[in-house]
């Protein structure tokens, strides 16, 4: 059963006004939120995935935020509280942003994440030579 409690990661006005513009472009999927998760992988041992999505799973934490639903699992709501999720423009690109307090190091990317007690992902040869990813740093 899907559960609604109290936030597990905070939206900026301007991270919403985006999903909520995706998810008007999205006519064939009907989506009426955004699912935010961490999965294994990536240079620093997790990295961070969003998605538009149409409904709860029986797992979820879910709220409304903005006029948008968030979805977050309960094994990624762990590694996600407290976060802040924003949308930047710079002269390299667009994107979300997630400042995670969970996070004591990441990848110079901002997309993989290393949280306390969970073991560097780089090897020896990645680590001389930077992050596996290509953004040049770890």
């Amino acid at each position: 059963m899907q559960r609604t409690t109290e936030k597990i990661v905070t939206l900026s006005p301007l991270a919403v006004e985006r999903v909520k513009t995706f998810i008007a472009k999205d006519k064939k999927f009907n989506a009426n939120g955004l699912r935010v998760f961490v999965m294994p992988g990536g240079c620093s041992g997790y990295q961070y995935g969003m998605v538009l999505e149409n409904e709860a799973k029986s797992d979820d934490i879910s709220w409304s935020e903005g006029g948008i639903n968030v979805y977050v699992d309960a094994q990624s709501a762990k590694l996600l509280q407290g976060a802040n999720i924003d949308f930047v423009e710079t002269v390299q690109g667009s994107g979300f942003k997630i400042d995670n307090p969970n996070a004591v190091s990441s990848c110079g990317c901002g997309n993989s994440f290393e949280t306390k007690g969970f073991g560097h992902g780089h090897s020896d040869d990645e680590a001389e030579e930077g992050c596996a990813c290509g953004c040049g740093g770890h």
